[in-house]
């Protein structure tokens, strides 16, 4: 069963090389093209980076709730390091965000 997988990933992959150079346009359209692949490209960054980072996000609270449970007296110093922690999270996605529309 690997081996038969193996072979379909292998010619998936030689089909998708080809492709590219029989189905090649030309000129005029390669300016809205390459337009249109970078607005694709940079949504699905962003969503990326987003949907990372709210699971970054979620870690970090329930591993907060967690040791503030384990441990009730440090409570204070996990919720500060918390919040510390969530806005350099959403920090990133935000500098993700920049990063898309200067890109665009």
């Amino acid at each position: 069963m690997k081996k038969y997988l193996k072979n379909i990933v292998w010619m998936f992959v030689i089909l998708a090389l080809t492709a590219t150079s029989v189905m090649a346009q030309g000129a005029a359209d390669n300016e809205n093209t390459v337009g249109s692949y970078k607005a694709l490209a940079a949504g699905i960054g962003f969503g990326i980076a987003a949907g990372l980072g709210a699971i970054g996000q979620g870690l970090v609270g329930s591993r907060a709730v967690e040791g503030a449970a384990r441990n009730p007296s440090a409570s204070g110093t996990i919720r500060t390091l918390m919040i510390i922690g969530l806005a350099l999270i959403e920090s990133l996605v935000l500098l993700a965000l920049v990063i898309v529309f200067a890109k665009l």
